[in-house]
């Protein structure tokens, strides 16, 4: 439930004096202490990190980090009512320093008069570094106990500094248990049962995607509907609109999605894989993005274990471009599922960032002087190219010849497991490998 509980039922201009508008269902269902909040348990039961700061009696500054409609500003207002702190609620949109200034001052007053004051500081991470720092000064003597809430990641949108005087509080998604709860109070509240069978009560549930404000909204819709016979699936969805996946996408949820579908890919699950490509294009990602990040799968985490897998990739991001939406959309479906179920191996992968790291900690190590070459005679009078065995005139096409710097040590870099097509490659560096000890002096 969440950030569901605003303050509403003012009185309406041009209407008679004492009249008040009708509550919204949110406002009615606002829950009076924390027991009554749902879904959070984990971070406020005895046990968890905000029942242990209630119980201690000693409420420090937080960071209450979740998605939107789970009850970040009800849990707010609650933990100031049970601390006896004043609340004030701001939000970082509609907020400049000169109403900071205005805060803190009355904040500072009202702490000489014997009690604090609980910030609730909406949408934290819209405020830029200057105004976040603005806040550490008044944290630090305990002018205010800040209480910010954020939607997106803390570690990524806040302050070091910030953070480290607040403790970050996740709380979580609702899930269709605590909707239905919710609806169910909200049923009481109404006095009367929704309008719904079962099936087409679970789509309404759905339909609120984890927010308790956002089905609230949508119960508040579908109660006053006067139909003769319940409404089926198909029914309501044709008076209600689904709400809108939550993506970001230059947010955590773009990094989360498709963090998701690379996982999936690697672990050879074709099903997740597709759920999490469909999650995103939905969300509105650019499939162009989706397939360069594709591609990237296949030379990443499927390498020489199928060499068609990259080019498989690439003739799919061809076919986007040619077809475009929704028909190109379908050649990147072919591709995931082509990648999930591909042999796997990220040994050219490693064996490269193996090379790299030795590159560097070689320096600017010569090569051996018999591969060098010779254009000029000073340069041969140098040794350049001496010694050098032409490799397609040696016995099996092999000289077994050093390549490395001298002094360095031969490493083994590319380590290829026996799956796929590298079964193959393995093969042919053992037959190497061989040939080059049987020609090594003493071999």
């Amino acid at each position: 439930m969440a950030d569901l509980f605003e303050q509403a039922g003012a009185v309406p201009e041009g209407g008679r004096e004492g009249a008040q508008a009708p509550r919204p269902l949110a406002d009615r269902l606002r829950p009076a202490s924390l027991a009554e909040v749902i879904g959070q348990d984990a971070v406020l039961a005895p046990e968890g990190p905000l029942g242990a700061m209630l119980a201690s009696g000693a409420l420090s500054s937080l960071v209450l980090w979740g998605p939107p409609g789970v009850g970040k500003t009800t849990i707010a207002r609650l933990l100031a009512d049970a601390t006896d702190l004043h609340f004030v609620q701001i939000s970082a949109i509609f907020t400049g320093v000169p109403d900071l200034r205005k805060v803190f001052e009355a904040a500072k007053l009202r702490r000489t008069q014997g009690r604090g004051t609980l910030l609730f500081v909406d949408e934290i991470h819209r405020f830029n570094k200057a105004q976040q720092d603005g806040f550490l000064p008044h944290m630090e003597d305990g002018t205010i106990v800040l209480v910010g809430a954020t939607t997106e990641n803390p570690s990524l949108e806040l302050n070091a500094a910030l953070l480290s005087r607040a403790q970050v509080i996740v709380l979580r998604r609702l899930d269709l248990a605590d909707l239905e709860l919710l609806a169910q109070r909200a049923e009481q509240a109404l006095g009367r049962a929704l309008p719904l069978t079962g099936e087409a009560r679970e789509a309404l549930l759905e339909m609120a995607d984890g927010d308790g404000r956002a089905l609230l909204n949508l119960i508040e819709q579908v109660a006053v509907w006067k139909v003769e016979k319940p409404l089926d699936a198909a029914a309501l969805g044709a008076r209600l609109m689904r709400r809108a996946a939550q993506y970001d996408k230059a947010g955590e949820q773009h990094f989360n999605l498709i963090s998701a579908l690379h996982k999936s890919v690697r672990g050879s699950d074709p099903d997740a894989a597709l759920y999490w490509l469909a999650r995103m294009l939905a969300g509105g990602e650019d499939p162009r993005y989706l397939a360069r990040r594709i591609t990237r799968m296949a030379v990443e985490d499927i390498g020489l274990a199928d060499p068609q897998a990259a080019g498989i990739c690439l003739e799919a991001w061809q076919v986007y471009e040619r077809l475009g939406s929704p028909e190109g959309e379908l050649a990147l479906a072919q591709a995931v599922i082509y990648l999930a179920l591909a042999p796997k191996s990220n040994a050219a992968y490693a064996g490269f960032k193996a090379a790299q790291a030795l590159a560097k900690k070689t320096g600017s190590a010569m090569p051996p002087a018999h591969i060098l070459n010779a254009p000029t005679q000073m340069m041969m009078d140098q040794g350049y190219g001496a010694g050098y065995e032409y490799d397609h005139d040696a016995e099996g096409g092999f000289s077994g010849q050093n390549y490395f710097p001298e002094g360095v040590k031969r490493p083994v870099l590319y380590a290829p497991p026996e799956r796929g097509f590298e079964r193959e490659l393995k093969k042919r560096l053992d037959y190497f490998a061989r040939q080059r000890a049987r020609r090594s002096p003493g071999g």
